[in-house]
């Protein structure tokens, strides 16, 4: 148990009433999960403010309080520390709390608006093949020795994370590789976190509803590896015009990627079909499962990011040779009558035009495409009108259907994306609101040969409606629908 004294050391502390040598048994920021002898940090939310729950958490057992402005009545007993930002000093607190553990194994940050999960996922499993005891912090989930914990967040609170990575730590895990979201970046969450490397896929049009322009939304990715210590390396894709942006005030070791610039790490599609693409690496060739132009990117970040930890080039490629698509990235089946049927997480503009150009690229053209996809609700609405238009240039036939609208109306979001679709392209537009309706038409409406996309929700095993979550896996889903009417 430590002091709170301890888990202070560099917070920046703007007052304290009472002394900091209590011991403190627990951190939270919920008032309603602390326990006797806990601290408790109010924070300010977008909904809820935490000093409004100091009393609360009092009541529950706090001891310690941290907060940006002290409350009107301070608790006789209660030591009482304002710093100028909660979720600032949670974050270097957490890591305090749980012996700084992020210095005792190989944290690796990955940050972008595409690829992150795939990146992340396709190097722990490298990794883990290679013998390697590893941890993964992704959209999907939470993995290290046995445990598998669904993610609720991409990037978890400070606490929850420094708890997983001092787990980790404990079981002798010796690297990670954790998703960065830039929700993560710009609320603290990896706040007090040593990153042994970091990595910059992309930036596309993404939660413009949370950071309001995208300049803004491209400084809090830059903000990660303007944070990076000398002792780390940085990794960027020169491919995205942002990805020397990022590198510019790093203290970093810098490295770089690229499929169509020149960079230190170089590769080239040499073949690419539905079964999987013959790539150039460093001038080596190697066959993979997986497809497309993003996932040769992310298998040159993942050969980069293992060259850099001085695997053995062989085994590198050995290893991206056996490597499956991540779930909910391009995963595919093939009907009986021969109809391709392609899940994947596509939810914004750049990543759908990627996945269908990728399509695109494969098929013979004397078949039809049809891609079924919706907008989330409560979200950027900018990209809607602009999905809609990239899927319909791009498809034959598209379906508009409800992805998680959340507390919005379904029609709302599907009239939203049909306004971005141009007059020539209204004849291939069907709306099915449903989203298990919009699968099964899809289902009667292919025939042999036919092609259908599935987008916007890949892994996801629920759809959220109203504030429910409901069972919901378009995978499955489809794999049902589609041995049924074919």
């Amino acid at each position: 148990m430590k002091t709170l004294q301890d888990i202070l050391y560099k917070v920046g502390i703007e007052g304290i009433s009472g002394k900091p040598s209590v011991t403190v048994s627990s951190l939270s920021y919920d008032s309603r999960t602390v326990r006797e002898g806990g601290l408790y940090i109010a924070q300010k939310g977008t909904q809820l403010d935490g000093h409004d729950f100091i009393y609360q958490a009092i009541e529950n057992g706090a001891h310690s309080i941290i907060c940006e402005s002290l409350p009107k009545k301070c608790n006789e007993g209660i030591v009482y520390v304002v710093v100028k930002s909660a979720a600032q000093a949670m974050g270097v607190m957490a890591s305090n709390f749980y012996d700084n553990p992020s210095e005792k194994l190989q944290l690796v940050g990955i940050t972008g608006t595409n690829g992150k999960t795939s990146i992340a996922s396709l190097l722990f499993n490298l990794f883990s093949q290679e013998g390697y005891r590893c941890g993964l912090v992704s959209t999907v989930s939470v993995k290290y020795g046995e445990k598998d914990i669904q993610n609720t967040h991409t990037t978890p609170d400070a606490i929850t994370l420094n708890q997983y990575l001092k787990e980790m730590v404990d079981l002798e895990v010796s690297h990670c590789f954790m998703e960065v979201s830039s929700h993560g970046i710009a609320q603290h969450r990896t706040e007090g976190l040593v990153f042994a490397a970091g990595v910059f896929t992309n930036l596309t049009h993404d939660h413009l509803d949370y950071h309001g322009s995208f300049k803004n939304y491209r400084d809090t990715k830059k903000l990660f590896f303007d944070t990076l210590p000398k002792t780390a390396f940085a990794l960027t894709n020169l491919d995205d015009k942002n990805g020397s942006f990022m590198l510019q005030n790093t203290k970093a070791k810098k490295y770089t990627y690229a499929l169509r610039q020149h960079a230190d790490y170089k590769a080239q599609i040499l073949e690419c079909q539905f079964a999987g693409m013959l790539l150039k690496i460093q001038n080596q060739e190697v066959w993979t499962s997986l497809v497309g132009h993003f996932n040769a990117q992310n298998l040159l970040a993942v050969y980069a990011l293992a060259d850099l930890f001085e695997l053995p080039s062989i085994q590198i490629l050995k290893q991206i040779s056996q490597l499956k698509s991540v779930e909910g990235r391009f995963q595919s089946f093939q009907t009986t009558q021969g109809i391709t049927v392609i899940v994947d997480y596509a939810h914004t503009p750049d990543a759908l035009e990627h996945v269908l150009e990728t399509i695109n690229t494969i098929r013979t053209r004397n078949e039809t495409l049809f891609t079924l996809l919706g907008c989330g609700g409560n979200r950027d609405r900018e990209k809607r009108p602009k999905m809609g238009q990239i899927a319909a240039e791009l498809s034959d036939k598209v379906i508009f259907t409800s992805d998680n609208p959340r507390e919005e109306n379904p029609a709302t979001i599907i009239s939203e994306m049909i306004e971005g679709v141009p007059p020539e392209h209204y004849k291939k537009v069907l709306k099915v609101t449903l989203r298990e309706e919009a699968i099964a038409m899809a289902g009667q409406l292919a025939k042999k040969r036919d092609i259908v996309l599935i987008a916007g929700k890949g892994h996801e095993d629920y759809q959220e409606i109203q504030g429910k979550r409901y069972p919901f896996n378009d995978f499955e889903l489809a794999q049902q629908i589609f041995s049924k009417t074919n």
